[in-house]
C-alpha cells in the first residue's frame, strides 16, 4: 500500500529561496530527461533496434554524465526522481489501460501551483523533517 501525504507547508524566506531552486531544478532535470529519451526513442524507432530503446537508467546516465558545474550543488535526488516520473510517464502512455495515457509532455515554468516530491521525508513531534541542502543554515 502506498501513503501518500499532502502538507501545506509555511517556509521562512530562506526555505522559500531554497525550495524554489528546488523546484526550477527539478523541471529543468525532467525536461532535459525529456528531451534525452526522445532522441533516443526517435533513434530506435529509425534504427529498428529494439536495444536501443530508452529506460530509466539509460536516461538517469546521460544526464549524470553531462552534468554542469552548476549542476553538482543541487540534490542528487532531486535528478532521480525526475528521471523516475518520467519513466513512470512513459510507461503509463504505453498502457492502453491507462485512463490519461497521453505522451509525457515538457513542464512549464508559467505553471501556477507548485509542487516538489521526496521520498526521504519525515514527520518527528508533528513537524515535517525534510532533507537539509548544501550550504544553507536557517534551516527549520
Amino acid at each position: 500500500m502506498i501513503k501518500t501525504h499532502k502538507i501545506k507547508m509555511y517556509p521562512n524566506t530562506a526555505m522559500c529561496l531554497v525550495l524554489t531552486q528546488l523546484f526550477n531544478y527539478r523541471r529543468y532535470c525532467y525536461n532535459q530527461a525529456l528531451e534525452i529519451w526522445n532522441e533516443m526513442y526517435d533513434e530506435s524507432v529509425l534504427m529498428a533496434d529494439k536495444s536501443l530503446r530508452p529506460n530509466e537508467r539509460k536516461v538517469r546516465n546521460e544526464l549524470v554524465n553531462n552534468k554542469q558545474d552548476w549542476q553538482f550543488d543541487q540534490s542528487a535526488r532531486v535528478l532521480q526522481l525526475a528521471v523516475n516520473d518520467l519513466a513512470k510517464g512513459w510507461q503509463n502512455y504505453f498502457n492502453l489501460q491507462m485512463p490519461n495515457h497521453a505522451q509525457p509532455r515538457f513542464k512549464s515554468k508559467k505553471r501556477s501551483k507548485n509542487s516538489f516530491k521526496t521520498d526521504r521525508a519525515k514527520i518527528v513531534a508533528g513537524k515535517l523533517r525534510l532533507d537539509k541542502p548544501r550550504g544553507v543554515k536557517d534551516w527549520y
